[in-house]
C-alpha cells in the first residue's frame, strides 16, 4: 500500500480532508475572483458593455463545459492505467486526449467567426451591445487554445497526483488576466487602449500563460507520462472510453450554460439592467461557491477509497465535516449578501436602475446558499459511490426542471424582482431531491458496510 493509500485509510479525516481540499480551493477561488475583477474593470466602460459579458458567460461556460468534461474523461482513464502499470496505455489515453482538445477547440475556433452575432441577436436588440459582445466573444472563442491547453494539461498534472503544480499554473494564468485588464482596456503604462476587446485579450493571455506554464511542467515534472506524438494515430476504443466518462460531466456542465441563456431571455423581456444584474451576481456568487467546489472536489477520492476498505465510520465523517464546512462558507457569504448588497453593486459601477433591481435580488437569492451547500455536498457523495446519474438528476431538477418553469411563471406576475423567488424554489426541490437520493444510497450501500 502506498503512501496515499495509507493516507486516506488512516489520516484523521479533518486534516486529510484539509490537505487534500485546500490547493484546489485555493485555486478555485482565484479562478472566480478574476471573473468578479474582469467584470469590475468592463462595468467601468459601460452598463451595456456589462450586459455583453453576461450575455457572453453562456457560450464560454460551454467551451470550459466540454473542456472540463473531455478532461474529467481522460483523467479517469490515465488514472486507471496508471494504477495497472500499463505505460502504453498512459501514453495513449494522454495523445487522444490532446487529439480531442485540438478538434474541439478548431471547432470553437471555426465558429467564432461567425456565431457571435448571430448568438447575440438572438438576445437583445440593442446594437451596442450586440457590436461589444461580438468584439468581446469573437476573441475568446477564435483564440481558444489557451484555454483548452490549460485545461487539458492541469488535467493530466492532477491524474498522476500532482495539484500543487496544476494549482501554480492556475494561479499564473489569473494573476496574468488581472494584470492584462485594466492595460488593455483602458491603455495604461503605453498598452493600447481596446476597450472590452482588451478585456478578452486580457482573458486569452492569461490562459495562454497557464498552458504554457502547465504544459511545461508536465514535460519536466510529470515523468508518468511519455509525450511522443511519433506514430499516433487516434484510437477509437480509447476515445469511447474517454467520452464514457466525459460526456455525463460535459451534460452537467453545460446545463448552466442552458440554463443562464434562457434565465436571461426572461429577465431582457423586462430590461436588459436585470441581465446585466443577474451576470454581476453570477459572478459574485462564484467567489463563495467555487471554495465549495473545492471542498467537495477534495472529499471524492476520500469517500470513494474508504467505500472501497469498507470504512463507513471515515465515509460519514467525511460527509459530515465537508458539509459543515460548506454550510460555514455559505453562511458567509449570504451575510455578505444580506448586509452589503449596495457595497457589492457598487464595484461594478451600478446605476439607480442596477441597485432597484440588484439590491433585493442579491437579498432574496442568497437565502437558498446554505441550502444549496448540503446539496453540492451529497451531489460529490453520489458522484464519490458511483452514482454518476444520481447527481445529474440531482443537478437536472436544481437548475432545469424546477428553476426555468418556476422563473418564467414568476415573471408573468409582470414584477422582475419576484422572478429571483425561483432559485430558492428549486434550491428547496434539490434538497428533498438530494436527501431522498442519499437516504436510498445509504440504505443499499452503506448501511451493511
Amino acid at each position: 500500500m502506498d503512501n496515499t493509500e495509507n493516507k486516506m485509510g488512516t489520516m484523521p479525516v479533518g486534516k486529510l480532508l484539509f490537505q487534500i481540499s485546500l490547493p484546489m480551493m485555493i485555486s478555485m477561488l482565484v479562478q472566480a475572483l478574476y471573473n468578479i475583477v474582469d467584470s469590475i474593470f468592463v462595468a467601468q466602460i459601460s452598463e451595456n458593455a456589462l450586459t455583453a459579458v453576461s450575455l457572453a458567460f453562456p457560450i464560454q461556460n460551454l467551451m470550459i463545459s466540454t473542456s472540463v468534461g473531455t478532461g474529467v474523461g481522460v483523467n479517469a482513464l490515465l488514472s486507471r492505467r496508471l494504477g495497472e502499470q500499463n505505460e502504453k496505455g498512459v501514453t495513449d489515453s494522454a495523445l487522444n486526449g490532446i487529439f480531442l482538445y485540438a478538434v474541439t477547440m478548431i471547432i470553437f475556433a471555426a465558429l467564432g467567426l461567425f456565431l457571435p452575432r448571430l448568438y447575440f441577436e438572438t438576445q437583445t436588440n440593442n446594437p451596442e451591445i450586440i457590436e461589444y459582445g461580438v468584439q468581446y466573444l469573437s476573441i475568446c472563442m477564435i483564440v481558444s487554445i489557451g484555454l483548452y491547453g490549460a485545461i487539458l494539461f492541469e488535467r493530466l498534472l492532477q491524474s498522476t497526483g500532482r495539484t500543487v503544480l496544476s494549482m501554480i499554473s492556475q494561479l499564473a494564468g489569473a494573476i496574468t488576466n488581472i494584470i492584462f485588464d485594466p492595460l488593455l482596456i483602458f491603455g495604461f503604462l503605453g498598452f493600447p487602449k481596446l476597450g472590452i476587446a482588451g478585456a478578452a485579450w486580457a482573458t486569452v493571455f492569461g490562459q495562454i500563460v497557464g498552458f504554457v506554464i502547465s504544459f511545461t511542467l508536465n514535460l519536466t515534472k510529470n515523468k508518468e507520462i511519455k509525450f511522443t506524438a511519433k506514430g499516433f494515430r487516434p484510437h477509437g476504443k480509447t476515445i469511447a472510453d474517454i467520452y464514457k466518462v466525459g460526456v455525463p460531466s460535459i451534460l452537467l456542465g453545460s446545463i448552466g450554460s442552458v440554463l443562464t441563456y434562457l434565465i436571461n431571455l426572461i429577465l431582457g423581456a423586462f430590461t436588459m439592467t436585470a441581465v446585466a444584474v443577474y451576470g454581476v451576481y453570477f459572478k459574485l456568487q462564484s467567489f463563495i461557491f467555487m471554495p465549495v467546489f473545492g471542498l467537495n472536489n477534495g472529499i471524492v477520492p476520500i469517500v470513494a477509497y474508504n467505500y472501497g476498505a469498507k470504512r463507513k465510520d471515515r465515509i460519514m465523517r467525511s460527509i459530515k465535516l465537508c458539509a459543515i464546512a460548506a454550510v460555514v462558507i455559505m453562511v458567509a457569504g449570504l451575510l455578505l449578501f444580506e448586509f452589503f448588497p449596495r457595497q457589492l453593486l457598487a464595484m461594478f459601477n451600478a446605476s439607480e436602475e442596477m441597485y432597484a433591481i440588484g439590491v433585493p435580488a442579491l437579498r432574496r437569492i442568497a437565502i437558498h446558499f446554505p441550502v444549496a451547500a448540503v446539496s453540492i455536498t451529497l451531489i460529490s457523495v453520489f458522484q464519490a459511490l458511483g452514482k454518476g446519474l444520481l447527481s445529474m438528476i440531482v443537478s437536472f431538477v436544481r437548475q432545469i426542471i424546477v428553476l426555468l418553469p418556476a422563473a418564467y411563471l414568476l415573471s408573468l406576475t409582470g414584477d422582475v424582482n419576484n422572478i429571483w423567488w425561483a432559485f430558492i424554489i428549486a434550491e428547496g426541490a434539490s434538497a428533498i431531491a438530494s436527501f431522498i437520493g442519499m437516504k436510498m444510497t445509504y440504505d443499499n450501500e452503506l448501511k451493511n458496510l
